[in-house]
């Protein structure tokens, strides 16, 4: 059975909010709490606090979020680390990854197929980069710190990317941080919690019930003689802060448990969905092509080597392949009155053939259906003429095979040929050139995809 996990993203433009000591500390509570739920935390961050807390001596590691940020899979390179939680290795490589991430939810993809089940904890850089903004469009829940008037101005810049995505913001929730209980305000905002809650709240944003202290005995467990990151559960027993992770805690797994089926579940879910639509739509792209060469006449499933050409009509009444020495020879003898005869065939023909495997052939009534003329063309991947030329059909509307036309007539004869013999005016032939190797591949989405969008841009030239 597939397993997704529940994402917890904890983000902050603002340095020095709280973020991480957030981050592994939750992550220790809520272990702590249900011992059989895993959980697993990483961080885009380079400060290597998730290593210090959680690695165990000696341990041997599989890999680092680098590895998997570039395709590696996750479940593979989480180590079982210290407290029982499991955790991605940093890395300081991340600067490379840019281009892989351009989509917004190539992290989302990544975890939902990452086999990683219970709570997975995203610590990110005080930054928006687009792996922050990819960790922030996974999240089930998003925990943005604020611990003064600076870093709640900041968290705008969150809301209005979900804006943008059209994404909903009830996952995004502000927690008060650092809050120093000694500072006091007269009037209704009596102390800093009130304050920033106050006017979080006018600013339309949803605060967590609970908040964080701000502690000496807290600070003291990340500077200190020994050189450890020590945690809050087990080493500020006593203190304001302990009660306040726990009450954290406690909301973020009532969360987890009223979640029938996390963002990672549904993007899974949608993505099958897509992919199942894209199979039948390739299935149904196969169901019409023609069982024949239409040049050599041949039966492509005995004959299925070679097919290095894709044709198909404007009117999608004709579709199938071309063995690629039929539709070179027909462009030998069609264009340059060549055959197998002439002297210098064999080294024109590699110069047509290469010409012709890097464009798009175009064939179609000449102006106003002139029953003897061929309107043939040459057009790039991009859509640009780069080549044209009128051919005499004379004898084709008699049914003449004979000369060097012939194979250009069977072509025609089986692809746009209407009524009296003659060339039809309402469509025209586009031939691709295709990998010989796996011609099917240019019926699948994204290649066929770009056949149509060439064929559009053909249609708007010739119009």
């Amino acid at each position: 059975m597939q397993s997704f996990p529940y994402i917890i993203t904890i983000s902050s433009e603002k340095g020095g909010v709280g973020k991480t000591t957030l981050a592994t500390n939750l992550a220790i509570y809520l272990k702590a709490m249900r011992e059989d739920l895993p959980v697993t935390i990483f961080s885009f961050d380079n400060h290597f606090t998730v290593d210090r807390m959680f690695e165990l001596k000696g341990q041997r590691l599989a890999g680092n979020v680098h590895d998997m940020l570039m395709g590696a899979q996750a479940n593979q390179v989480v180590q079982t680390g210290q407290y029982g939680v499991g955790y991605i290795p940093s890395s300081t490589e991340l600067g490379d990854i840019n281009e892989r991430f351009k989509g917004p939810m190539t992290l989302t993809r990544m975890l939902a197929e990452s086999g990683i089940s219970g709570i997975v904890i995203i610590d990110t850089r005080p930054d928006l980069n687009i792996l922050t903004q990819n960790a922030l469009y996974a999240a089930d829940r998003v925990l943005i710190p604020v611990k003064d008037m600076p870093s709640l101005e900041n968290c705008r810049n969150i809301f209005s990317l979900f804006e943008q995505r059209g994404i909903d913001k009830k996952s995004l929730a502000l927690i008060p941080c650092l809050i120093d209980e000694r500072i006091k305000f007269e009037g209704v905002f009596k102390d800093q919690k009130t304050l920033l809650r106050a006017f979080a709240a006018n600013r339309g944003y949803r605060c967590l019930d609970t908040y964080i202290s701000k502690s000496p005995k807290v600070e003291s467990l990340n500077t200190n003689p020994d050189g450890k990151i020590y945690p809050i559960l087990t080493h500020a027993r006593g203190t304001d802060v302990h009660g306040q992770f726990a009450e954290i805690s406690r909301e973020i797994l009532n969360c987890y448990d009223a979640t029938p089926e996390s963002r990672a579940c549904l993007y899974y879910t949608w993505l099958s969905e897509k992919e199942g639509k894209k199979k039948e739509s390739y299935l149904a792209r196969l169901e019409g092509l023609a069982e024949r060469c239409l040049i050599c006449g041949a039966l492509l499933s005995e004959q299925p080597e070679g097919r290095g050409f894709y044709y198909e009509t404007s009117d999608r009444s004709a579709r199938g392949f071309l063995h690629s020495a039929c539709f070179t020879d027909m462009l030998c003898a069609t264009l340059y009155g060549m055959t197998s005869d002439s002297r210098t065939f064999d080294a024109a023909r590699l110069v047509i053939a290469d010409k012709a495997g890097k464009s798009v052939s175009l064939l179609a009534a000449k102006d106003g259906n002139r029953p003897e003329m061929l309107d043939y063309r040459q057009f790039n991947t991009s859509g640009e003429q780069i080549f044209q030329k009128d051919i005499d059909l004379a004898g084709f509307s008699e049914g003449d095979l004979e000369g060097n036309n012939g194979k250009l007539y069977l072509l025609l004869n089986e692809s746009l040929t209407g009524y009296e013999g003659r060339l039809r005016s309402d469509a025209w032939l586009a031939v691709h050139p295709v990998d010989p190797s796996d011609p099917d591949a240019v019926l699948h989405e994204d290649r066929y995809r770009a056949v149509q969008n060439v064929q559009r841009q053909i249609s708007a030239a010739i119009l």
